[in-house]
């Protein structure tokens, strides 16, 4: 008998009890109200959109006109814009230019009713006429209320499971009395804490509170960017196409010398460094004077140099001592010559002009010069731009040792790792393209192959490549790191769209759609290829819609914050 009571006792519990949809009465969601009107038209070629606050009749009206290229949505600037009412050609309507792409219209409409105005916009992409319809005059904003509930407390689930349990504990009272009073108080005092535990284990349901957190209803992909917004941000679009897609293998390298784009200036023996030629960063060619070295030389050496020097002057002495009899005996000749033998004429001029050679040899020679074999020149082994250097003037230097580098990079070499089966297909590829890493350069250029591996790592059965890049301008530096993009012959015909316009939204990739002027959307997109600049999309878009691809991280953060 005290167990039905006591079942009964805890049925009006199991109301308590949730599935996660309810909990208590549920009101109606309510939505913000706007804060202007708006009508909004494109063409081909415009999108012009209208904002204004409520207009008085017979009072002077001020609209907002944002007008911008309907691909593109950049604002256009230094446009001429005339503007009518098509129903009341009388209305006189001022345009003036507020900001890039905003312009400010005023003018007074007489009636409470809906207008329809003509705007004629000429700019550098063309003329057009557009009608805008539904200029609304005196009308008020719509204001959204919330639906009161109109359950009385008596009327609510709460009151009647209160009264029930009430009354289960009361009957439960008298039932027991007679029997066991211990019994009976215990049972009321679990029925108390019941419904208090059953209350906190609802209010701690996570996926509940996170859900209502979050949404506080349903979580919606479309959100509002308004065009003040859009222009400052400078949102930019483009319209999805199809286009020819050749995929592309992005291959991680490093930018190497080339045998004619890196040399060292190293001295031949050791000396002490009297004099620099050239600046850090200079230009200069090959052959051209880098430094002086004084060569440093021992005591033995210096004898003999002192010996070489005194034969030098003895042999020096000899010769003018040649010449000097060679003269005599030709001059006394020649005052005798018609009694002379001519043989003997002959040998004397012949022996003179030898002593004149033998002496302007000498003489053409000087000591200094001699003296000045001690010194050697350094110098540029091919033409670039000088590195720092590792001596200063004054310094000693040893043979063998650099004393700088000097580098061209007008040739430069790519070293690439691949393995047999990357390595099979560049003989089927279109072309091998990268870009350096000089954020103003655009340029992208063109790799050709220069040798194939020779030989495998045996670590991890890798290849090395080497390439080498046309024209590269001195944009890349020795042991830099690079992409190449290795581009299929294979082309297709798909729907492809910029990489910069694809973001991460909870670790998946995303688009953003712009649906209206001020309306965006969110579509999560399932991705193809790539080929490093362009995807292609398999899922998510179709083609003509438009979407964002300049602004794509200011975009994420209005949609995460709305």
């Amino acid at each position: 008998m005290i167990r039905k009571f006591l079942i009964l006792l805890l049925l009006p519990l199991t109301l308590f009890a949730h599935d996660g949809e309810e909990h208590g009465d549920v009101k109606k969601a309510t939505s913000k109200s706007a804060a202007y009107f708006s009508n909004e038209v494109f063409s081909d070629v415009y999108e012009l959109l209208f904002k204004y606050k409520p207009i008085l009749p017979g009072k002077e009206a001020v609209l907002k006109l944002y007008a911008s290229d309907f691909s593109s949505n950049a604002p256009i600037d230094s446009a001429a814009v005339q503007i009518t009412v098509a129903d009341n050609p009388n209305i006189k309507l001022s345009v003036k230019r507020v900001d890039k792409g905003v312009y400010e219209v005023r003018g007074i409409f007489p009636e409470k009713k809906s207008y329809n105005l003509t705007v004629s916009i000429n700019s550098a992409l063309g003329p057009d006429l557009i009608l805008i319809k539904g200029i609304e005059i005196g009308k008020e904003l719509e204001v959204d209320h919330e639906e009161e509930n109109t359950n009385h407390w008596y009327q609510s689930t709460l009151f009647y499971i209160i009264t029930s349990l009430l009354a289960g504990m009361l009957l439960m009272f008298f039932i027991m009395k007679k029997t066991n009073r211990k019994v009976a108080a215990s049972i009321i005092l679990l029925c108390c804490l019941l419904p208090t535990a059953t209350y906190n284990t609802i209010s701690a349901d996570p996926g509940h509170n996170d859900a209502v957190a979050k949404s506080g209803g349903s979580a919606s992909g479309v959100f509002i960017v308004e065009k003040e917004s859009q222009f400052l941000f400078n949102i930019l679009t483009q319209k999805i196409g199809t286009g020819e897609f050749n995929q592309s293998t992005q291959v991680l390298a490093t930018v190497v010398a080339s045998p004619q784009g890196k040399a060292v200036v190293q001295s031949p023996q050791t000396g002490k460094i009297i004099s620099l030629r050239a600046t850090p960063g200079q230009r200069v060619g090959a052959g051209q004077v880098i430094a002086v070295v004084e060569q440093t030389i021992d005591a033995g050496t210096q004898s003999s140099i002192i010996a070489q020097n005194s034969d030098w002057k003895a042999k020096r002495n000899e010769v003018e001592a040649q010449y000097t009899a060679a003269k005599i005996q030709y001059d006394r000749l020649m005052k005798i010559a018609d009694i002379a033998a001519k043989r003997d004429i002959t040998e004397a001029k012949a022996r003179l002009e030898q002593a004149e050679k033998n002496r302007a040899l000498y003489r053409n020679i000087p000591l200094q010069k001699v003296q000045a074999a001690k010194y050697f020149n350094l110098v540029s082994p091919i033409a670039g731009v000088i590195g720092n250097y590792n001596y200063s003037v004054g310094s000693f230097i040893n043979s063998g040792e650099t004393l700088l580098e000097v580098t061209n990079l007008n040739k430069v070499y790519v070293e690439a790792q691949s393995f047999t089966t990357d390595a099979n297909q560049l003989k089927e590829l279109a072309g091998i393209t990268t870009s350096s890493n000089n954020s103003n350069d655009t340029t992208l250029y063109q790799l050709k192959l220069v040798s194939a591996a020779q030989e495998v790592n045996i670590d991890n059965q890798s290849q090395k490549l080497l390439f080498e890049i046309v024209n590269p301008k001195g944009q890349f530096k020795i042991g830099e790191s690079i992409n190449l993009n290795l581009s299929s012959k294979n082309i297709s015909t798909q729907i492809i769209v910029p990489d910069d316009a694809i973001a991460e939204v909870n670790g998946k990739p995303v688009l953003f759609v712009k649906d209206k002027a001020e309306e965006y959307s969110i579509s999560y997109i399932s991705k193809g290829t790539s080929n490093g600049k362009y995807s292609t999309i398999t899922k998510g878009v179709e083609q003509g819609q438009r979407i964002v691809t300049t602004g794509v991280y200011q975009m994420k953060t209005i949609y995460l914050n709305q």
